[in-house]
């Protein structure tokens, strides 16, 4: 079960006007707890007024070597939202010396290294979860190679532009880096424009051999990723070979519609081992229903992006309003994101465990 704990901060870096790097250390005796796969992310909760608010972000170090003592420190990378609460804290407010609490790490979007060709297309802070899975790749597997495209705004607002610089330092025969800036003319290279769907599908053949790559990595706004996906469908790629994370999702954003609920209804859940049942109030989700009763549920955007409420469905039916964190065969195996699930049968049973 994830769990939060309370981490020290140990250094504020400046990446960009509107973003920062957190670095978090991680004592000894929770090293193992902290240990991660590269793509994961954290959830950072706080109080304010109030409110407790909880940010996911991506974890964008190299992921420790197996069989280790786990993670020192962790660092993420946090983007200003407008009007977000939790980045405008975490860019003005917090320093070196201040402590966070930290859920354990969570998230699919990640890649077990091995031999192969590998490619990303990311835009703005979808570069995070890359950069781990990129440089967790390179260092382990000498016979893999990696192609990052990426989309930024302009040079000035790009993140984590010396660690990539560096990484293709690095390794020059294997990391194949492309840039395309949407509002600036680049000297040499691609010229300026966005990456959408028709973009895409006349410039990823003329990259690399599409057919002979083992996993694309598509991670940024809603509509980059969308696009991509749509690309990479019209040239014959598996979506089995395809892995996506969304970031910045509009709230109109694919909203099944709905449908009527029945008049009494009742959520089962296990969690951490523990089972019990609760009736659901009108228009409420699975999830809340469970954390009226059961604070330790897990979850951290609740908006159907980061995929820390997963649970199995073991019995009834839902329906679930949004899904941009589960793969097709998770929820052809049965899993849901309770945070986006309704009732549609008077009974419904969830386990958090599996």
């Amino acid at each position: 079960m994830a769990r939060f704990h309370t981490l020290p901060v140990a250094a504020v870096d400046r990446l960009t006007d509107d973003s920062v790097a957190l670095t978090l250390t991680v004592p000894p005796e929770l090293r193992e707890a902290y240990r991660y796969a590269p793509g994961q992310h954290l959830a950072l909760r706080r109080q304010a007024d109030g409110t407790e608010l909880r940010r996911t972000y991506s974890i964008c170090a190299p992921a420790p070597e197996p069989g280790g003592d786990g993670p020192r420190t962790l660092r993420v990378g946090v983007r200003l939202v407008d009007g977000g609460a939790f980045s405008t804290y975490a860019l003005k407010e917090v320093n070196p010396g201040d402590e966070l609490e930290v859920m354990t790490p969570a998230g699919r979007f990640t890649l077990d290294p091995a031999p192969g060709l590998y490619a990303a297309v990311v835009g703005g802070s979808g570069i995070t979860p890359v950069l781990s899975i990129v440089s967790t790749l390179l260092a382990r597997e000498p016979e893999a190679r990696f192609c990052l495209i990426r989309s930024d705004r302009t040079t000035a607002s790009t993140m984590f532009l010396e660690e990539v610089a560096d990484l293709k330092d690095r390794y020059p025969e294997r990391l194949q880096l492309v840039t395309v800036l949407s509002r600036e003319e680049q000297q040499a290279g691609l010229p300026s424009g966005r990456l959408d769907r028709e973009r895409l599908t006349g410039l990823l053949p003329s990259l690399l051999p599409v057919a002979e790559v083992a996993g694309w990595f598509l991670c940024g706004p809603y509509g980059l990723v969308q696009g991509a996906e749509q690309a990479l469908n019209g040239l014959g790629v598996p979506r089995t070979r395809v892995h996506e994370e969304i970031f910045h999702v509009d709230a109109q954003a694919s909203v099944r519609a709905r449908t009527d609920a029945p008049a009494h209804s009742s959520v089962t859940a296990r969690l951490d081992g523990r089972g019990g049942t609760w009736p659901v109030q009108d228009g409420e989700s699975l999830l809340d229903t469970v954390l009226r009763n059961r604070p330790d549920a897990p979850y951290a955007c609740k908006g159907g992006v980061c995929g820390t409420c997963r649970a199995f469905l073991v019995s009834g039916e839902i329906r679930m309003d949004r899904n941009f964190a589960l793969e097709p065969e998770e929820t052809e195996a049965g899993y849901v994101l309770a945070c986006q699930s309704h009732p549609v049968t008077e009974k419904v049973e969830l386990d958090f465990d599996r």
